[in-house]
This record gives structure tokens, C-alpha cells and sequence, in this order.
């Protein structure tokens, strides 16, 4: 299957820093080859929030090499399917090319967390933990899908 018969699935945050790399990183490593999976922002932070990459590296997944973008990099190519995690980005989602499916799955943003470096990470773990269960769960549903074919 080459690049442009996959589907892309673009998961959507405002700032694109912590959730929807979370998302992103999830469901690369549930789908592998089967779906190209991206993730922007309406108004994207510039970065990867460090406690991100840490909470995905403790469950064995590497988003270091994420980078933060903008949802307009993906107005001129067709989008299968677009994922909001955030109330904001849900809001101001514009439709895609192409779109088919449109999801949305509001999780809290562990970047507005408060306390304790060991609260905030806390956290930071708890978002991904929940984020799992969902993104796992869309992926077994996807890959049912794609076997009943």
C-alpha cells in the first residue's frame, strides 16, 4: 500500500503540543503502515510539551521527534478522518478534503495542570492513560473494520 492510499487521521488540539501528540503517538503505534496519522493545531504552541514525550516514553512510544504544526499544512490534502481532543479546536475545525469522519473525544490539558512538579506529572500520566483507552479502542474498532472488508 503506498503513501497516498492511506487514510490520514488528524488529530486536533489547540496549541498541538500535549494531547493531540499523545493521540497521534497512540495511534501510529496501534495502526503502524495501515494509516498515515498526523496532528496540528488551530493555534499551535511552537513545541512538544517535554512531560508529553516523557509520559509517552514511559509506556515505550517516542514522540520526541514530534513537531508542533498548524492545521492549515493540511487544508490542501485530503483527510480521511479528523479527531478533536479539545473543546477550542472542535469549534474552529474546518472541513477537509476529503473528510469522511469527524470525532470528537475532549480530554483535559495536562499543560494547564497546577501543583507539585510530582502533581503536574501525575497528571500529565493520568490524561494519557484515559487517552489510551480511547485511542485504543477506535484503532481495535478500525482494525475490525478493515478485516470484515
Amino acid at each position: 500500500m503506498n503513501s497516498n492510499s492511506k487514510p490520514t487521521i488528524l488529530i486536533l488540539c489547540t496549541g498541538n503540543s500535549c494531547r493531540s501528540h499523545i493521540g497521534e503517538g497512540f495511534l501510529r503505534a496501534a495502526l503502524g503502515d495501515a494509516a498515515n496519522v498526523q496532528s496540528a493545531g488551530s493555534k499551535p504552541a511552537g513545541f512538544v510539551h517535554p512531560l508529553a514525550i516523557k509520559v509517552m516514553a514511559e509506556v515505550g512510544i517516542d514522540i520526541s521527534a514530534h513537531r508542533s504544526k498548524p492545521l492549515t499544512e493540511f487544508l490542501q490534502q485530503p483527510v480521511h478522518t479528523v479527531i478533536t481532543v479539545c473543546g477550542n479546536a472542535d469549534q474552529s475545525c474546518p472541513i477537509f478534503p476529503g473528510q469522511l469522519n469527524r470525532h470528537h473525544w475532549p480530554f483535559f490539558d495536562p499543560a494547564k495542570a497546577t501543583g507539585s512538579d510530582e502533581e503536574i506529572l501525575k497528571c500529565f500520566r493520568t490524561v494519557r492513560d484515559e487517552m489510551l483507552r480511547v485511542f485504543d479502542a477506535y484503532a481495535a474498532g478500525l482494525s475490525d473494520a478493515t478485516k470484515a472488508r
